[in-house]
């Protein structure tokens, strides 16, 4: 049989190959990869919520709902709608909050803070990939590079962790990470940064170097989030979608955080240029 970490390099291998295979192919191949990952992330994160005692919300509505402000968002993005169909996310978040005047629950703002949030933390940066994918013109796309950042500032992170960690970094959320693994990580992502910026998009160190400041730190407090709603809502995994890893939600936990940021570094940088 498999053991965990064969089992997790195999699933690694395929995820990467997904990944990365889709956004060198064409925007829209990657586009309907991170779609079917962002669905399953927002099913995931509603999921948390199925079994607890106090917050009460509708999977089916926040999914509905976070669907569609991601089709129009997308859409926007290709052009296949006009930017005045922004104004229709208004009201559909304000759809959000109807269900709470039928439903009876106890704590109907905690019910919809809940479901907002969820939009904003899963579409949100799903989207903001696709977006910034679309715009960009790179010999390495830019979505790409922070993917490889991300991935980098993890691996380097546990392994420096293991071979020299010994001062816990956020002991209470997560209790393996160390200050000398959290060094490890930003000190390699730093490194790739600047190969990526001198010999394969070249002339562009500065933006990668300013990213990888950007994206190492990202993806640690990205990680530690995800830790936090886990550990306090005592589950394990997200889900099982992705064996070895657990679930969408589990792979993608440092980007949600790291993309808004390294969205808005691009397109400053892509204006400033």
């Amino acid at each position: 049989m498999i053991g965990n970490l064969g089992q997790r390099m195999i699933t690694g291998a395929v995820f990467g190959t997904l990944v990365i295979g889709s956004m060198l192919w064409n925007p829209y191949a990657f586009a309907l990869v991170f779609s079917f990952f962002m669905v399953v992330g927002l099913w995931e994160f509603y999921n948390f919520f199925k079994q607890h005692q106090i917050v009460a919300v509708s999977n089916e509505i926040g999914i509905f709902i976070g669907i569609f402000i991601y089709m129009l968002l997308v859409g926007i993005s290709f052009e296949w709608f006009s930017v005045i169909s922004l104004s229709l996310i208004f009201p559909l978040f304000f759809t959000l909050i109807l269900n709470e005047l039928w439903a009876k629950h106890e704590h109907p703002l905690l019910n919809i803070s809940v479901l907002v949030f969820g939009i904003i933390y899963v579409v949100g940066p799903f989207y903001l990939s696709i977006d910034l994918h679309v715009r960009d013109t790179s010999t390495l796309p830019k979505v790409l590079g922070m993917f490889l950042l991300i991935w980098t500032n993890d691996s380097f992170a546990y392994f420096t962790g293991r071979a020299f960690g010994k001062r816990k970094l956020f002991e209470r959320i997560s209790p393996k990470k160390t200050w000398e693994g959290t060094f490890g990580g930003v000190l390699f992502t730093l490194l790739l940064g600047f190969i990526i910026g001198t010999y394969i998009n070249k002339g562009e160190v500065l933006f990668w170097m300013v990213s990888a400041l950007i994206i190492a730190p990202g993806a640690i407090l990205g990680d530690l989030l995800e830790s936090l709603f886990k550990r306090s809502l005592n589950i394990k995994d997200s889900g099982r979608i992705l064996p070895g890893h657990g679930g969408v939600l589990d792979r993608f936990d440092a980007a949600l955080f790291t993309i808004p940021f390294f969205y808005c570094w691009s397109i400053i940088y892509l204006y400033w240029k």
